[in-house]
């Protein structure tokens, strides 16, 4: 339906429809200050494409700033629109330095892990560099509390316009390159339980459930 409206609207129509969604918006409607979960059907939509009149726009800045603050809000490492309501190709990325403390020399090792500055893509495109596959487990804050083994290719170019509707260009490897399909596949109604292999699916707590009696309460909101 987002998709039909862009389409059929003027800019001026879409700047009136999207201010809509931030100012003085009831706290139940995009864009959310949480992380949609699976189920939701927007995360089963293929994204619209941001219209080029608006990339600049008051709107779309706003958008991007949310969904910057969301992404650091619940600790994730990327985040695409559809996952805060919106479905439009929008996707930011973050690997910070202080991760590196969650993790053995050995695994950030094995992983290619590096820090990614915060990055930026509007209309994003994808491209293959690197067509060796390697499988990792994954999860994904919009299927709070599992992770499963996924398949990613090794390297990828991403291609598109950052905040300030630049043409930019960013070749990743390793678990960089594993964020970026990972929000790409959000911008086009794929979720990572999709492309898992079946027999990973794992519950992150289950020892926790055991210990504790079955006790054990999944947060999706964060202060």
């Amino acid at each position: 339906m987002l998709l039909r409206h862009l389409q059929t609207r003027s800019i001026s129509t879409f700047g009136r429809w999207y201010r809509k969604l931030w100012q003085s918006k009831p706290s139940n409607e995009p864009p959310f200050g949480h992380v949609t979960q699976i189920g939701d059907p927007v995360l089963r939509q293929t994204a619209a494409l941001v219209p080029a009149e608006a990339v600049n726009s008051p709107e779309v800045k706003y958008l991007v700033k949310h969904m910057v603050h969301v992404m650091r809000k619940y600790d994730c490492v990327g985040l695409a629109a559809p996952q805060i309501g919106i479905s439009l190709k929008i996707l930011v990325m973050e690997f910070e330095d202080r991760l590196k403390k969650y993790y053995t020399n050995a695994e950030y090792k094995i992983k290619e892990m590096e820090t990614l500055p915060l990055t930026v893509f509007i209309n994003p495109e994808m491209k293959v560099t690197n067509y060796e596959k390697l499988s990792f487990p994954e999860s994904c804050a919009s299927v709070k509390g599992y992770s499963g083994e996924v398949p990613r290719y090794a390297g990828v170019l991403l291609s598109g316009l950052d905040e300030n509707g630049q043409s930019r260009e960013l070749d990743l490897k390793g678990w960089n390159a594993r964020i970026a399909q990972h929000e790409m596949d959000h911008l086009n109604g794929v979720v990572y339980t999709d492309v898992m292999k079946r027999d990973t699916f794992t519950c992150t707590c289950w020892h926790a459930v055991n210990e504790n009696h079955g006790r054990v309460r999944i947060s999706f909101h964060q202060k």
